[in-house]
């Protein structure tokens, strides 16, 4: 497997991954309903941002998007998010885009990398996010609402880079 730049050209294959996840409305804060136009100008931040993706002989397994988590005083911390494809979860994949996500923070010069919104339900993101290095430093009770489950905790999750 090989974590790359994102290319326009990969947006067809990346698409499925993200609809997939939101259709769902299970794990992000995305609207479930939001159009494939409205999720290419979500995830595809522009630079200084950067997005990858997880590719295996040609096929995208999963994609990244980084980027400052706040403008002015707020820009030396990053945040970001990652998604795997259903039928590729389970290989470290996640792990993968994980590490990079810190790699590209750190030599861009962050001081730390937070997650502002991580369903505390989303079990697999929260102990893959944990053998990482972060900390879950608050949660607002209630704050996202599970299809299923109703209502549940939006993790604040933070890595300290500077030390």
């Amino acid at each position: 497997m090989e974590i790359r730049a994102f290319e326009e050209s990969d947006w067809p294959q990346v698409w499925p991954i993200i609809e997939q996840i939101i259709r769902k409305g299970d794990t992000f804060c995305y609207d479930p309903l939001q159009t494939e136009v409205q999720a290419h100008e979500l995830w595809v931040v522009p630079p200084p941002g950067h997005v990858v993706v997880a590719v295996e002989d040609q096929r995208v397994l999963g994609t990244s998007n980084m980027y400052a988590n706040r403008p002015g005083p707020g820009s030396h911390i990053a945040s970001g998010n990652f998604m795997v494809a259903a039928e590729a979860r389970g290989r470290g994949i996640g792990q993968a885009l994980g590490e990079y996500l810190l790699d590209w923070a750190r030599s861009n010069r962050f001081v730390g990398v937070q997650f502002n919104a991580v369903a505390a339900s989303n079990t697999p993101a929260v102990k893959l996010y944990e053998r990482l290095g972060f900390a879950t430093i608050g949660t607002v009770p209630g704050a996202f609402r599970h299809p299923t489950l109703g209502p549940v905790g939006l993790h604040v999750m933070y890595q300290n880079l500077a030390s």
